[in-house]
């Protein structure tokens, strides 16, 4: 029988080995950005299109030699919106593939159940879609949850002060869908409301797949609201124009961008006047580096017509977040999660969205988001067409 100070030596030698083994193989992340996000369900367009900005993003770097000496790759993988799949996908793209960064996809339910493996582990994520606000600000330090997006709490605002500027009876109903990202925006929008000395009319939930959303709308309809948020996806925001379409109530709508993507699609003209915000439209006068994007989507993947771009929001964040991280790679001189993580502090660059000086703020809790309230966009559906709101058919 093994004394036991042989033992105990034999531990000591184990978890010392252990140890070494383990800094070893956070230093030696490979050159790959792993995605998590749907490619199949209702929300695929989210998916293709993250895909999109972020390849285009990498070829360009690739082509000027890469970053410290290595080709970058992009590896893609589906989470459909499910949370336990968003988990399982974070731990093979950090375990199993040893990326250096996940870049984060379109439901906030899954980036949410994200934190906890991301913080665990300890690799840098870069959401460039999911808006809940405590994805990001969730009280972890270090955090490594950081985001090129939209966040709840400052898209309130910012549809707060839209809706009333429509509205001539000072009332809102408010339409949420019942998960994470629907029940996290809620008091984000009461809290938006209160600021200005309001309340709502109505709050009004659903859940995904709902078919009928008439008695939500009937309530509205009764508290006087003429003006409706809606934080919903766009199979939801169909059924609920649909509800207000056969009640004859016809409020100006506003949304969050769960509406962003194939709401013209689905609902015909009932969608043309409603109102989106996005980060981005290729729908416009652009930078030149708008334009060599828009050159870029033609040669890869023959969208020659700025109309047809659907998700602009989701392709344009996630080619300015591939730079960023690219940018943190270099400053840091490594490919390892924890200085990458703190070079990303560190990071400045004009990009395609916005001007990111800095792009992040370690001393502000807020500021694990890099797109200011001032990024933000209003845009309207028309004939199908997610258009600026400036200039378009209903900016009168």
């Amino acid at each position: 029988m093994p004394s036991a100070q042989f033992l105990r030596c034999h531990l000591l030698a184990v978890t010392v080995a252990l140890g070494l083994s383990t800094t070893a193989a956070s230093a030696q992340q490979e050159p790959c950005i792993g995605n998590s996000a749907a490619v199949t369900g209702p929300a695929a367009f989210s998916g293709n299109a993250i895909k999109m900005g972020a390849q285009i993003a990498i070829d360009e770097i690739n082509a000027k030699g890469g970053v410290l000496g290595k080709q970058l790759r992009l590896i893609q993988y589906d989470d459909a919106g499910a949370p336990p799949r968003g988990v399982d996908n974070t731990r093979r793209i950090a375990l199993a593939d040893k990326c250096i960064a996940i870049l984060g996809g379109f439901h906030s339910t899954v980036a949410v159940a994200q934190v906890e493996p991301v913080s665990e582990i300890g690799i840098p994520y870069m959401g460039v879609w999911a808006a809940n606000t405590k994805a990001i600000e969730n009280g972890r330090d270090p955090n490594f949850m950081f985001r090129i997006s939209a966040k709840d709490k400052w898209v309130a605002r910012f549809l707060v002060d839209e809706a009333l500027k429509v509205s001539k009876s000072g009332k809102i109903a408010f339409f949420y869908e019942n998960t994470g990202w629907g029940n996290g925006a809620l008091p984000d929008v009461k809290a938006a409301l209160a600021a200005r000395g309001k309340e709502l009319a109505a709050a009004e939930t659903f859940n995904w797949n709902d078919q009928d959303m008439t008695p939500q709308v009937i309530r509205a309809r009764d508290s006087g609201a003429d003006v409706a948020i809606v934080w919903s996806l766009d199979r939801e925001g169909n059924q609920i124009l649909r509800a207000m379409d056969k009640v004859a109530y016809k409020p100006t709508m506003i949304g969050a961008w769960g509406i962003s993507g194939n709401l013209g699609e689905l609902a015909g003209p009932l969608a043309n006047g409603v109102r989106v915000m996005q980060t981005y439209s290729f729908i416009s006068e652009q930078s030149p580096l708008g334009k060599q994007m828009l050159a870029s989507l033609d040669s890869k993947y023959g969208l020659k017509d700025p109309k047809t771009i659907k998700a602009a929001s989701g392709i344009a964040n996630a080619y300015d977040a591939v730079y960023l991280l690219a940018d943190a790679i270099t400053i840091a001189g490594s490919y390892d999660w924890k200085k990458v993580q703190q070079a990303l502090y560190q990071v400045n660059r004009d990009g395609l969205v916005a001007s990111y000086k800095p792009a992040f703020d370690k001393k502000d809790p807020e500021r694990q988001d890099a797109l200011l309230p001032e990024n933000y966009l209003l845009t309207v559906w028309s004939d199908g067409v997610l258009m600026p709101f400036n200039g378009s058919p209903y900016d009168k």
